[in-house]
């Protein structure tokens, strides 16, 4: 796809003006604090960003794949921190239950989520079960009326600030994959806590933690999907978070390399703007290049995506294009944010700089919803199966 579509493009230039005039500014300051934005995600969720691809009459804006993917790359341009919440919220909590949930479960979560009224985690990770996703030991007793859950979830983006999660634990941990249930939790229910906030590398303004299950009472009604079919739903859901996280990742390359063109052509070294220097100029070509074919894996991935979940029976599902986008997108972002620190010499190491902030959140998008290996096995694996 070399053109996006008009409506598209509306969407990105309304995403890219609300980022750049609201979300940009207060960025550095927030980064410093690790504040939670939360007047950001409400202005979001007025502006239909928190529920793009939910339909109208769950209470979503019922945009496309590409609409979003555009509107979050903006988003994380101006910071990466906000983007995450965002694109947890869409990809990992607001799609399972739109794709897989019961008309009374669309109807009870999805409106307030997709509003900003209330905000959605996805609680999978825990602390013996990461790249292993199967390796559950979050425990789902049946009892009376629903289920009884006993566990420690970590890593979880969005959990000191969740409403809503939608969370994993399995029936009998010796089973694996085939005895795994999805769940949707309201966080204010007994038995629900967050434990551990973690102090991370970067994206400060989003906030990451242990959530801790304690004898936590979830009614049957609120069994997303079917019993002991929660690794699908998992499954599923990780290829529109991957697309998620590249987009995320072409926000921070593209305003890495914005940065480094334009210090490149204000810093005069030798008498002249170091622009005119070829190991720039070669450092720039590179940054451009690897963007712009990052871009392009993105959108093909977020097209594939689409096309699959509009029921096209001639596609088929997009795990290895959504691994591809996430693998070459993640990398690409360390890339430049990397190059762009060169380039900026021993200011881009200094903390008034943008750069050394973006070098920081880069990091976080070759490990988190799945680690580039995880993308290479599943990239491999597509072809060699």
């Amino acid at each position: 796809m070399f053109e996006l579509p008009q409506d598209v493009q509306q969407i990105q230039a309304l995403a890219r003006d609300f980022a750049r005039n609201e979300i940009l500014p207060g960025a550095t300051q927030r980064d410093h604090d690790h504040a939670f934005p939360k007047e950001l995600v409400n202005q979001l969720g007025e502006m239909g960003f928190m529920g793009m691809f939910i339909p109208e009459e769950y209470g979503g804006t019922g945009m496309d794949m590409l609409s979003y993917v555009v509107a979050l790359e903006e988003i994380c341009y101006a910071d990466a921190g906000v983007g995450v919440i965002m694109s947890v919220n869409n990809s990992l909590a607001c799609w399972p239950i739109m794709k897989f949930g019961t008309e009374a479960q669309k109807h009870k979560y999805l409106s307030q989520m997709a509003s900003g009224q209330k905000l959605g985690c996805y609680a999978l990770t825990e602390p013996g079960a990461g790249s292993d996703a199967a390796a559950q030991k979050t425990r789902a007793e049946r009892v009376e009326g629903g289920y009884r859950l006993n566990g420690t979830k970590m890593w979880i983006t969005n959990g000191p600030q969740a409403d809503i999660c939608v969370a994993y634990a399995s029936l009998d941990p010796q089973l694996r994959h085939k005895s795994v249930c999805a769940f949707i939790i309201d966080t204010s229910e007994p038995g629900f806590s967050v434990g551990k906030v973690e102090e991370k590398l970067g994206i400060h303004c989003s906030g990451t933690s242990e959530l801790v299950f304690t004898d936590l009472f979830v009614p049957e009604e609120n069994l997303l999907h079917q019993e002991n079919r929660g690794f699908t739903v998992a499954m599923a859901t990780l290829d529109g978070g991957r697309i998620g996280i590249a987009a995320q990742a072409l926000g921070i390359a593209q305003r890495a390399f914005d940065l480094a063109v334009a210090y490149a052509k204000d810093r005069v070294a030798f008498g002249k703007p170091i622009a005119s220097k070829q190991a720039i100029q070669w450092m720039i070509a590179d940054m451009a290049t690897r963007i712009e074919s990052a871009r392009l894996l993105t959108h093909r991935a977020a097209h594939l995506k689409q096309q699959e979940l509009s029921g096209d029976t001639t596609s088929r599902r997009a795990s290895r294009e959504c691994s591809m986008a996430k693998l070459y997108a993640s990398e690409t972002a360390n890339f430049c944010a990397d190059r762009a620190l060169q380039i900026h010499g021993g200011y881009g190491y200094s903390k008034e700089y943008e750069v050394e902030r973006l070098f920081r959140d880069a990091r976080i998008t070759t490990i988190y919803e799945g680690t580039s290996e995880i993308q290479r096995l599943v990239i491999a694996k597509s072809f060699l199966d």
